[in-house]
């Protein structure tokens, strides 16, 4: 389930609101009913951190020099470990 309200949030601010919502379930500081509802909120926003760590992965590079000198850039996933 997938909450509009949390469809224009950077990344930082979606993992913020997700620790508070499992800090509060951890607590216990919840109502059964707000806690099902607050679960429900943590797994869209939890879906939003993946979705946008998966968009900026694929934006990294590796910059790569030939022994010639000319410079290629790699997929992420291409770089030797």
């Amino acid at each position: 389930m997938k909450h509009e309200e949390f469809e224009n949030l950077s990344f930082e601010d979606a993992l913020q609101k997700l620790e508070a919502i499992v800090r509060d379930l951890e607590g216990g500081r919840i109502k059964l009913d707000d806690a099902v509802e607050a679960y429900e909120k943590a797994v869209a926003l939890k879906k939003i951190c993946e979705e946008k760590l998966k968009s900026a992965q694929l934006k990294i590079e590796k910059i790569e020099v030939s022994p010639e000198g000319e410079i290629t850039l790699q997929p992420l996933d291409k770089v030797e470990e």
